[in-house]
């Protein structure tokens, strides 16, 4: 069955997603113990995004391009930045994967765009993917105590150089290569964001005030967020 963004399938993905996440963020909250285990899991979900999309791809029917074989996509190097935040605690990585995790790779779930049917490797590598970005987005903050810099414009301006350095990186690549990374050539086939920021190349200059107002906004509710506590016992 083909897939189609908003359709039962597209929420039963969601779904299901939705409550892994959320199984794992409480049980990290919990325990210590399980606190490890699950930074350990996202982090090697995460880090193995690329070589499990890469083998769903090859056992799917459809003829695999660069942009399946590359892993050049925004989401690529997020899975990949994300793996390493959470197994170093690198203060920059954690930036980029907390305001990019919650404000791209969110939205690609919510408009995914992927032409594999539903349920086929491809398309379950898809959502695992994406939703182990958005976990690590969240148990970052939430689980392992990391908060924003001081003044609170300092990290949102830290992911948007990130995002700016992907953006003028995806451009280039696509240049040389006729692909469409991070959507700079074009807007994806599916309803998306995009459709609604100009016809391309205005889109990506109207990319530039939205991508930085939606980093702060993610920083707001942070800084009033107290810290967890470390385990004493």
């Amino acid at each position: 069955m083909p897939f189609e963004p908003f359709s039962r399938e597209h929420l039963a993905a969601v779904t299901l997603g939705s409550c892994i996440t959320a199984t794992l963020l409480v049980a990290a909250k919990s325990n210590p113990r399980r606190q490890h285990l699950v930074t350990r899991l996202l982090a090697f979900t995460n880090l193995a995004a690329y070589p499990i999309n890469l083998i769903a791809w090859k056992t799917h029917d459809q003829a695999m391009s660069l942009e399946n074989i590359l892993p050049l996509h925004l989401c690529d190097i997020a899975a990949f930045i994300a793996g390493l935040a959470l197994l170093t605690g690198n203060p920059i990585l954690r930036t980029l994967t907390y305001f990019g995790g919650l404000a791209a790779t969110l939205q690609a779930l919510i408009t995914p765009a992927i032409s594999a049917d539903f349920l086929t490797p491809p398309f379950i590598s898809f959502f695992i993917q994406h939703f182990a970005i958005v976990a690590a987005a969240i148990h970052i903050p939430l689980v392992e105590g990391w908060r924003p810099k001081s003044p609170l414009w300092k990290s949102p301006f830290d992911a948007y150089l990130g995002a700016l350095a992907y953006m003028l990186f995806s451009i280039a690549i696509n240049q040389w290569l006729g692909t469409n990374f991070g959507f700079t050539s074009r807007p994806p086939d599916n309803a998306s964001m995009i459709d609604h920021l100009g016809p391309w190349p205005w889109y990506l200059a109207s990319f530039q005030p939205l991508a930085f107002s939606l980093f702060f906004i993610l920083a707001i509710p942070l800084r009033r967020l107290k810290a967890p506590q470390p385990d004493t016992t």
